[in-house]
């Protein structure tokens, strides 16, 4: 059976009911899902064990951190225009079969340099991953309400994978060695590559026409800049040399954009952003990952800098506020079929979010169970823009170009992450350096780490470093607090009228 924008590979046709097989799918998809974004933080507690076994060079250790994520950002554009054009369970199965193989030659690497070109094939393959997952999920799910269900469960597992990272690697290195972080890879590919040729329908663009081959330089040259730049001012602060990153990262943005609007066969065709509600979702998206992830800049250091938490057992009180995620997307999509308009309920998420932040405005030095409620109270608000957002932009979006909206969203909320660390990041690094006592020496002067490291023969200092840390932590609250409140009046705005079915 045919439609006018699927092959005939597919079988879920317009207005069917997903049954037993699209939600046994969907489990299978969660999977890969679930490994990809836990991919992000997974080398959190596994660093110090490869440094000590395969003895990187300074530059080399940050470029085993950072590689995936970058290589990650830079195709996803990319490999969601290929998935329409060479079918998308097609591409999900590459990814993962690359993924796979990534995985086990990281686990056994010998040397930096192979760990390094692992990893950035792993940032391959979660690029065909994601995007992939969620275009197949509005592949089989064509009934709203169900639709909006898969997506909202979509999101909850992308959020707490993130979250889950750090715990597991923590876990394995602590009775196994650092390669078991990438060998937990394997059984889940394993799955997808033996059931997704059974369970997945295939799906494609049916008239795509030629691959516009000069968009992947412009895509990668527009993003990786942009995001290097944002994520090094997140760490390092503010320097010329990542300004200049960023700036070349938004000229060839231009050229980028000036490419998909005159090309003849674009990577990412303008009409989608005729699409109504497309363009707030994408933007609204991006807004909510900002609020996400420039929390977690603060917090993760609060609890162990501040509260003198070891690594493993932060990462294991940080699990508590994920607790809730999984109600936050359900319940959204619950009272938008129940009737509520779309616009209240993201509006509602993105003040829930913001009084989140106000909650950790109020944090002390010693507000442990402040923090965890404020973290747990933002990310349901998160959550609920999210589940809400994503599935607006794939209703709205054409199916044949499920995957290139996609990947727009995702590309989105890599922008939307390194931005919030970046600018929330520098406001509590400001308040940090203005707090903390001019005599202190010069590295207790730029960061809490650099204060609590030369504070044993200085009374005082680490005291007032954590009370100087956490006004900084409170001032970029507030920043947050007010950026979410205006997101939330944005919405309300922007969105009261949208009904994408």
């Amino acid at each position: 059976m045919t439609n006018s924008t699927c092959t005939s590979e597919n079988p879920t046709a317009p207005g069917r009911r997903a049954g037993r097989r699209e939600w046994t799918a969907l489990g299978v998809l969660m999977l890969p899902l679930l490994l990809v974004s836990m991919d992000v933080s997974v080398l959190y507690f596994a660093i110090p064990a490869i440094s000590a076994d395969l003895e990187p060079s300074g530059a080399q250790q940050l470029w085993i951190f950072d590689i995936y994520a970058f290589v990650l950002a830079g195709l996803l554009m990319t490999m969601g225009s290929l998935g329409d054009r060479i079918g998308r369970r097609r591409l999900l199965l590459i990814g993962a079969a690359a993924f796979g193989a990534a995985s086990l030659i990281a686990a056994y690497a010998n040397s930096a340099e192979t760990l390094i070109a692992a990893r950035a094939v792993l940032g391959i393959g979660g690029a065909t991953l994601m995007p992939s997952t969620l275009a197949l999920v509005r592949t089989m799910f064509t009934d709203p309400g169900q639709r909006a269900k898969a997506i909202g469960l979509w999101s909850g597992v992308m959020t707490a994978g993130i979250a889950l990272g750090s715990v597991m690697s923590g876990l394995l290195v602590e009775y196994f060695w650092w390669g078991s972080v990438f060998l937990v890879n394997l059984p889940a590919m394993a799955l997808l590559l033996v059931l997704g040729p059974i369970l997945l329908p295939e799906s494609r663009d049916p008239a795509p026409g030629r691959f516009d081959w000069p968009s992947i330089p412009l895509s990668m040259a527009a993003v990786l800049p942009v995001v290097y730049g944002l994520k090094e001012i997140a760490a390092e602060g503010w320097h010329t040399a990542y300004v200049v990153s960023i700036t070349v990262g938004l000229l060839f943005a231009a050229l980028f954009v000036h490419r998909q609007r005159t090309a003849a066969n674009p990577m990412i065709s303008p009409a989608l952003f005729r699409s109504p509600g497309f363009a707030p979702a994408v933007v609204l998206n991006l807004v909510s990952t900002f609020g996400m992830l420039g929390s977690s800049f603060f917090t993760t250091q609060y609890l162990q800098s501040v509260l003198g938490k070891s690594a493993l057992e932060a990462a294991l009180w940080a699990l508590l506020p994920s607790v809730p995620i999984g109600a936050a997307g359900p319940l959204a999509t619950s009272l938008v079929q129940k009737g509520v308009n779309r616009a209240y309920v993201v509006t509602a998420g993105f003040a829930v979010a913001a009084s989140g932040y106000a909650l950790l405005a109020l944090a002390g030095p010693d507000s442990m169970w402040l923090v965890l409620t404020a973290c747990a109270v933002l990310a349901c608000g998160i959550v609920m823009v999210i589940s809400q957002m994503t599935d607006l932009a794939l209703s709205a979006a054409p199916v044949e170009r499920a995957g290139s909206a996609s990947s727009l969203l995702e590309t989105g909320a890599e922008f939307g992450g390194a931005l919030g660390m970046a600018v929330l990041g520098s406001i509590g690094t400001a308040i940090y350096r203005h707090e903390i006592p001019s005599s202190a020496p010069a590295p207790a002067r730029e960061t809490l780490g650099g204060a609590l490291a030369v504070a044993d023969g200085i009374p005082g200092l680490a005291e007032a470093a954590r009370e100087a840390f956490t006004r900084g932590m409170q001032g970029a609250a507030i920043a947050g607090a007010v950026l979410l409140a205006g997101a939330a009046v944005a919405a309300a705005a922007s969105l009261r009228r949208i009904s994408v079915k």
